[in-house]
């Protein structure tokens, strides 16, 4: 099965999946340009390192293209190749540090203590939602530096869902989590996240600090 360029922009992704399959490489160089900047910036929210998320997205393609007869096709490709994506930025991530490196669910599904959700030290209500602060260009810096301060397993879980807007499910199948784990670890990383950023972002009018308000 071999594509026609001239309409390839207007295939269907599971079109493209299937074509790719049957070796028209064209095909998968159109899934690539599709996806290529998603998944750079994926990369690039997990890792903070530019050159760190080029090598992640090259390694992200060549896995896909390498396992490509093995994709089922039950979750959509974008899915399954943000899978491949986070489980090579999470091998960086865990070299950084001196680690073996280990299965993604190892390395992402530690029992979870749903008894110790953490309460801001500090609150104010927000001038705009966290969805158009997202969207605000001169938001995103602060946004970086305050997702650099979360544990690798909360900041997946956020950049996945909050950023790149996968549902609960479609998260849960990308990091090999169980949907309980993958909104108990959104909630903590909301928590944190809107924290660090009304220090800058909150409406002073607002104000609270903790121990003036109730839990």
């Amino acid at each position: 099965m071999s594509l026609h360029v001239a309409m390839i922009a207007e295939v269907t992704e599971a079109e493209l999946v299937r074509a790719a399959k049957a070796g028209d490489l064209t095909a998968f160089e159109e899934l690539a340009t599709r996806h290529e900047r998603q998944i750079y910036s994926l990369a690039y929210r997990i890792l903070q390192n530019p050159h760190d998320a080029e090598d992640v997205t090259q390694q992200a393609f060549l896995s896909a293209v390498e396992n490509l007869a093995r994709f089922r096709e039950e979750s959509s490709f974008a899915t399954w190749l943000y899978r491949i994506a986070t489980f090579a930025a999470l091998k960086v991530i865990r070299k950084r540090k001196g680690l073996d490196t280990v299965s993604l669910e190892e390395a992402t599904e530690p029992r979870e203590d749903y008894d110790s959700i953490p309460h801001p030290e500090y609150i104010a209500d927000w001038k705009q939602s966290p969805e158009q602060l997202v969207e605000r260009n001169e938001t995103q810096r602060l946004l970086d530096d305050a997702l650099a301060k979360l544990d690798e397993k909360h900041r997946l879980v956020f950049v996945l869902r909050d950023v790149e807007g996968l549902s609960v499910t479609e998260t849960a199948e990308a990091l090999g989590l169980t949907e309980s784990n993958v909104k108990m670890r959104l909630l903590r990383a909301r928590l944190q996240l809107r924290e660090e950023l009304t220090r800058t972002l909150g409406d002073p009018a607002t104000r609270i600090v903790r121990g003036h308000h109730h839990h």
